[in-house]
């Protein structure tokens, strides 16, 4: 069915147009947009896992939401802007600016439906600035707009307890929290007989600029690993995907219920 791991009775394209024009307190309802990505995820993952991923955790987390709580999931955009990943068979991207107008076009769309709290729920790595850049740009355009742009792995947990030192530091793609979590939400899709480690060059200690941290440097992936694994799946397991699907999902459920109760009418700083 359509809505895949969001619960269907918070899946917006089921509603009838007379039910999204009569939903009670339009301007307070969370209506989340998730976004992904379809791109390369080394030899042993899938090219969904990004779109997997997010739709996967926000669906848990929807499910735990109270009744009281009105939020909505808009079809998800499975495509992102994964141009990093060029090179790799498999990866298909959109550009920033295309993706910026999609963003753009949804939200006000929404907006014109009545709806005044959009969430953009990002699951790739590679594009949060163009979330941000449209989040703020519809803000502007439409005051009463409330707009966040948010990452799948940013709510409040522990998952670094769960991994290496090293692996909590720059395992940032194909890695062991990402396969442990397709282990739990798409297990037949991974192939662990395929995993294998892969890490970029040694961050010197006298080394300012890295390919990760607060000064960075342009990268694609084929600059840093040979195989598009940027981390070691392979201590991976379920009972790690289990872990960390519950600890994020507790945190999305905390952070839908305070857009929730977010004042639709804020005051304006003078």
């Amino acid at each position: 069915m359509m809505h895949g791991f969001i619960p269907p009775a918070r899946y917006y394209a089921y509603k009838t147009w007379q039910e999204i024009r009569d939903l009670p307190d339009k301007a307070n309802v969370p209506l989340i947009l998730p976004i992904g990505s379809i791109e390369q995820h080394g030899p042993h993952l899938p090219v969904a896992v990004d779109s997997a991923l997010t739709l996967g955790v926000i669906g848990e987390a929807l499910a735990r939401l109270p009744n009281d709580n009105p939020a909505l999931c808009l079809p998800p955009l499975y495509y992102g802007k994964s141009v990093e990943h060029d090179g790799f068979p498999g990866t298909i991207t959109l550009t920033a600016n295309t993706l910026t107008t999609l963003l753009m076009e949804i939200g006000e769309q929404a907006y014109v439906s009545g709806f005044r709290k959009l969430v953009l729920v990002n699951g790739h790595g590679g594009q949060p600035e163009i979330l941000r850049i449209a989040a703020r740009d519809l803000h502007v355009k439409y005051r009463d707009y409330h707009c966040w742009h948010l990452f799948i792995w940013d709510v409040p947990n522990k998952i670094n307890d769960l991994l290496s030192p090293k692996e909590a530091a720059i395992g940032i793609h194909a890695g062991d929290a990402e396969t442990s979590l397709m282990m739990k939400l798409l297990p037949d899709t991974v192939h662990m007989d395929r995993a294998e480690a892969s890490w970029p060059a040694e961050r010197r200690a006298d080394q300012l600029t890295y390919f990760i941290g607060r000064l960075t440097k342009a990268w694609t992936t084929q600059d840093i690993s040979h195989n598009g694994v940027v981390g070691d799946p392979t201590p991976a397991t379920l009972t790690k995907g289990e872990q960390i699907l519950d600890q994020l999902a507790s945190g999305w459920v905390r952070v839908f219920e305070e857009i929730h109760r977010w004042p639709s009418h804020e005051q304006h700083a003078r």
